[in-house]
């Protein structure tokens, strides 16, 4: 990340970990195949390294019995009306039609039968949808987000995730955008001010470790 940025948030008192808490949940942003595998889709980044991280995030989670919510984007044409100020912006995503093949979840970190999968219209993962008292109802204190872009709907998702009480992770290595600078620039912002920036493996052992000291728990 860029350290000189790191810096000068240092120095401002920027940058404190959060920490996680006791109930995780893993929320994959948008890893629908128009962002991801379809090379004549105008919405297409480089996801393949972030989706491997994903998946290794996905089977750590799934051990673990953890939470797995997805997002997808789709438009009908109610949904056209409302965001027609976000399709205006960009005008590609009018593109995404529900049920057609780039709205589906990449197969590489499909979901699996009672994994939760919410369309959504906007940026951030909690505007508009039943995000929020869905993880609050799972007894979720901690939202472990990875996905597409970095620079839009996951640090969209991790400022609301924030500001709905939920402690923030985000895995460095999971994430993927189509501009290096806003990607590197948005994993220092959100490291910053809202989340806690971590590899894909202290994300494994937070996992794991949660799930190590539950059980110790439950024999005390």
């Amino acid at each position: 990340m860029d350290e000189s940025a790191r810096g000068i948030y240092r120095t401002k008192g920027f940058g404190a970990r959060q920490g996680a808490g006791e109930h995780p949940a893993l929320l994959i942003v948008d890893f629908a195949l128009g962002f991801t595998a379809e090379q004549s889709s105008p919405l297409r980044c480089d996801c393949d390294s972030a989706l491997a991280h994903t998946a290794t995030l996905l089977e750590a989670a799934r051990e673990q019995s953890l939470p797995v919510i997805y997002t997808t984007v789709a438009y009908d044409e109610l949904g056209r009306a409302a965001a027609a100020a976000f399709i205006a912006k960009v005008p590609a995503l009018a593109l995404l039609e529900p049920g057609g093949r780039w709205t589906q979840i990449d197969p590489r970190v499909a979901p699996r039968r009672g994994e939760t999968v919410l369309t959504k219209l906007f940026t951030s993962a909690f505007f508009g949808t039943p995000l929020a008292p869905l993880l609050h109802g799972c007894g979720c204190d901690t939202v472990i987000v990875v996905g597409n872009s970095t620079s839009g709907c996951v640090r969209a998702t991790v400022v609301d995730a924030m500001q709905h009480g939920f402690r923030v992770l985000v895995p460095r290595e999971a994430v993927a955008d189509r501009a290096a600078s806003a990607h590197e620039a948005s994993l220092t912002d959100m490291d910053a001010k809202y989340g806690d920036v971590v590899s894909t493996a202290e994300a494994v052992a937070l996992i794991r470790g949660v799930a190590a000291r539950q059980a110790r728990a439950a024999i005390a």
